[in-house]
């Protein structure tokens, strides 16, 4: 087994994409965002990072309790459980809404979670195995997630490619479109936050975390967690596909039929195509198979 710095890089990215939100909803106007009315450093980049804790962070940070949940003492499983408590109120409408992202102090509850979170993953020994499979097409895959999530990228920071050489002709961010229902002219990729660059973040923290499912020794664990890593594989693909073709494929009128919303769980076929998808992708790359002779852990399990 050897160190990996996986958790710590999937808090750093995560920490630097709250950063440049916070900047970018404390610049701009509300109106130039997405469902929000404050604006200014608290009202507007201060409460939108706190929703922003409570979700896609909070999410990622689930995730990586299940996946060092083997390595935690007693008292880091009890306050990662309690992190787990603590985040569950996302579900509630009346915590976290897209329909409405400003903060309010509901929001604190999860937040307070995730900070839980945040100190129990990363005091917790990370280990790999010292010969990880798959590693090229998680490195080619995740790059070209993060060349589709540049229109998001950009959004994040504030700013377009309209007029950008190249960019500029690939993506369509801030010109103006209709996309089928009672909407008015808009920009194609408002500026801010997207569910796409949320799902392309959770696609990476499973990419990384999935790195350690061969360090696991307890078998229950191992297959929870190399479930997790497939389903939130899944539901980021999802996210992704839904916002990429309503905004460059739907908004260039290229056909009027949409992706369903999976950013929430719900009866559609979309989440019928996350589960499906989640399943086939843990029976193919994540779950348990017999392991090599490993010192020190017996008859364990590896997987990808």
């Amino acid at each position: 087994m050897r160190r990996t710095s996986a958790v710590r890089v999937v808090w750093a990215v995560f920490a630097a994409a709250t950063i440049a939100l916070i900047v970018t909803y404390s610049r701009l106007p509300p109106e130039q965002l997405y469902n929000v009315t404050g604006s200014g450093f608290v009202h507007g980049g201060l409460s939108r990072a706190l929703v922003y804790l409570n979700f896609p962070v909070g999410l990622a940070a689930i995730a990586m309790l299940v996946v060092l949940a083997d390595r935690m003492s007693v008292e880091r499983r009890l306050a990662a459980i309690a992190a787990v408590v603590l985040w569950l109120p996302v579900f509630s409408s009346r915590v976290l809404s897209q329909a409405h992202l400003d903060a309010t102090w509901r929001n604190a509850i999860p937040a307070a979670g995730v900070a839980i979170a945040a100190f129990v993953t990363l005091t917790t020994p990370a280990l790999r195995p010292s010969v990880v499979r798959g590693d090229v097409f998680r490195v080619v895959f995740g790059a070209a997630l993060v060349l589709i999530a540049l229109p998001w990228t950009a959004a994040e920071l504030g700013f377009g490619f309209t007029g950008v050489p190249v960019l500029g002709q690939v993506f369509q961010t801030q010109e103006l479109r209709v996309q089928p229902g009672p909407y008015f002219a808009h920009p194609a990729v408002h500026y801010g936050d997207h569910h796409g660059l949320e799902g392309t973040l959770l696609v990476i923290t499973a990419l990384l975390l999935s790195r350690m499912l061969g360090a696991i020794r307890s078998r229950r664990l191992h297959v929870a967690s190399g479930f997790v890593c497939a389903l939130l594989i899944a539901y980021g693909l999802g996210n992704i596909a839904n916002d990429f073709w309503l905004e460059q494929v739907v908004k260039r009128h290229w056909t009027r039929h949409l992706l369903p919303d999976v950013l929430e769980p719900r009866l559609n076929y979309g989440w019928l195509a996350i589960v499906i998808g989640a399943v086939v992708l843990w029976l193919v790359a994540f779950r348990p198979r017999p392991a090599d002779s490993v010192p020190g852990r017996g008859d364990r399990v590896t997987s990808l």
